[in-house]
C-alpha cells in the first residue's frame, strides 16, 4: 500500500484525509485548510497527533497553545478538545481503537 493511492475524504470542512485502519487503529493523513475548525468534542478513543507542516491552535481540556512542525500531542479517552488551522496544516493523527465513524 501507498498514500499516494488511498482516496482522500472530506471528515469535516477543510479537513481532508488519508484513513487507514487497522483492527485496533486509524492512522489518519491530514491536509488541513487554512482556518478550519474542530469543534470541541470529545471521543472513547486515545489519539495522538503530530503536526507535520505549518501552525495549528489547539485546545486540551481547556489549554489552549500553538503547536507546530513536529510538535506531538496526546489526547486521552473521552477528554474534550478543539483545534483551528492558523496557516494551511498537514497533521497525522492516530486514534484507538479504529475510528469506526471514519471507514
Amino acid at each position: 500500500m501507498n498514500l499516494s493511492d488511498i482516496p482522500s475524504k472530506e471528515i469535516m470542512p477543510g479537513y481532508h484525509g488519508k484513513l487507514i485502519h487497522s483492527k485496533n487503529m486509524t492512522m489518519a493523513f491530514w491536509e488541513v485548510e487554512k482556518d478550519a475548525e474542530v469543534p470541541e468534542h470529545s471521543h472513547m478513543n486515545e489519539q495522538i497527533m503530530h503536526v507535520m507542516e505549518g501552525e495549528f491552535e489547539f485546545t486540551l481540556n481547556g489549554n489552549t497553545k500553538v503547536y507546530g512542525p513536529g510538535d506531538v500531542v496526546l489526547i486521552a479517552s473521552n477528554v474534550p478538545h478543539s483545534g483551528k488551522a492558523l496557516t494551511p496544516c498537514k497533521l497525522m493523527d492516530v486514534f484507538s481503537p479504529t475510528r469506526e465513524e471514519y471507514k
